[in-house]
């Protein structure tokens, strides 16, 4: 299997609200469509919060958590075809699906009712090691580091797709300016977009991220913005932030919420929804998602903001997120090279 590794370091879910444990595991052996990747960096994603803290409340437990992977093969089943040991490799939230219902077999795998997802339903990258379907490994291009690289594996995939979901809006708002906006502000401006930016009241810091990156705009999340959108996309978890959203959108346009989960919508008037806007939500990523993305970011020059821990560190890089108390993105790092 090419591996001299005997132990497997992993950072392990017992149950929600607790504390992730460092264990030592045995190196799992590849069934014949997976491959088996050395772990070199995996990304702190909310949604791996929402799953900690019980948000998301069907893991597989004990769970390794973590969906944003980058790493390099380390063993390949005896019926992979796409990759060879060696070959530099991203892991995303979509981990397997049925490949024969209707949603599969029409390029919607993202809505297969049987799908599998990494850190959630299977083992994800907290962890020296992890296993993935061979359909759902990609490629990872351009001058990335290996930390640099993990968050484009969800932030950047599932903000890309929020982004296509937008339409051809020119005015586009961004509703919480963490991981995922941070990508997708870039990739707008690339597009030829203007990007209004809104955040945590009174949170400066992101205000100031949102400028370096090219916002024309930045204010709080409850803000007018100077003049109307023709599409916002939610990042934030925070349910309250549709109406708003809504209010702060032209005739015609479109809000996208792009989280897995997210707090109670509260009711509002028919009239802020009225005129065809249209409210949508994203779930999940196709893998035509993935090879769109991860060729188009080298070409924009798509950058990431993270700050990088050891894994022994995750439960820190957690509380810093759930805390707003990061720039960019959190990125687990283990031993091997970058």
């Amino acid at each position: 299997m090419g591996i001299t590794a005997e132990t497997n370091r992993a950072m392990v879910l017992r149950r929600a609200h607790a504390p992730l444990e460092l264990e030592q595991r045995r190196v799992p052996e590849p069934r014949p469509q997976q491959v088996l990747v050395r772990v070199h960096a995996c990304g702190v994603c909310r949604t791996d919060l929402h799953v900690v803290d019980g948000d998301l409340t069907q893991p597989k437990l004990p769970l390794v958590p973590g969906h944003e992977v980058v790493g390099r093969v380390a063993a390949c089943g005896r019926a992979v075809e796409r990759f060879a040991e060696g070959t530099r490799v991203g892991i995303p939230w979509l981990g397997w699906t049925c490949g024969i219902c209707g949603f599969c077999k029409a390029g919607k795998e993202n809505l297969c009712e049987a799908a599998k997802f990494t850190g959630y339903t299977l083992d994800g990258g907290y962890g020296d090691y992890a296993l993935v379907d061979q359909r759902y490994a990609f490629p990872i291009h351009g001058d990335y580091s290996d930390a640099e690289a993990a968050p484009l594996l969800c932030a950047g995939l599932i903000g890309y797709r929020s982004l296509v979901m937008a339409g051809e809006a020119e005015r586009i708002g961004l509703y919480g300016f963490g991981a995922a906006a941070h990508i997708v502000a870039q990739v707008a401006r690339y597009q030829g977009r203007r990007v209004f930016a809104f955040t945590r009241p009174g949170d400066a810091d992101a205000k100031q991220f949102a400028l370096d990156l090219g916002a024309v705009w930045v204010g709080d999340s409850g803000d007018a913005p100077p003049e109307e959108l023709d599409a916002a996309i939610i990042y934030a978890p925070v349910g309250a932030l549709v109406p708003a959203a809504l209010r702060a959108t032209a005739p015609g346009g479109t809000v996208v919420c792009a989280g897995i989960h997210m707090s109670d919508i509260p009711s509002f008037p028919y009239d802020i929804l009225w005129h065809e806007r249209k409210l949508i939500s994203v779930a999940n990523l196709t893998r035509k998602d993935g090879e769109d993305f991860l060729a188009l970011a080298p070409k924009a020059g798509i950058k990431t903001s993270v700050e990088t821990m050891p894994l022994e560190q995750a439960n820190e890089a957690l509380a810093r997120l759930r805390e707003g108390r990061l720039r960019g993105a959190a990125v687990l790092t283990m031993d091997g090279p970058d």
